[in-house]
């Protein structure tokens, strides 16, 4: 799969690999649908940062949570 390529699809396999490695309770409310095209950028960012590390602190995993709610359609 070609991630530098901005795509609804790779979007939401970005989105889904995150849920995935944070774990996350709530992540049936993160749809991908929910983020912008145009913020294909800063999600991949925060994907390449998210799967680079073998473990999340706490702290982290809570950013990770804030930021993925800064770059989700107002």
């Amino acid at each position: 799969m070609d991630l530098t390529q901005a795509s609804p699809a790779n979007m939401e396999y970005m989105i889904e690999a995150i849920k995935t490695k944070l774990r996350m309770a709530s992540g049936a409310a993160m749809q991908a649908s929910a983020f912008p095209l145009d913020k294909y950028e800063d999600l991949f960012d925060l994907y390449e940062m998210v799967l680079g590390k073998e473990h999340l602190s706490i702290s982290e995993v809570e950013a990770v949570a804030s930021e993925l709610g800064n770059l989700r359609k107002s």
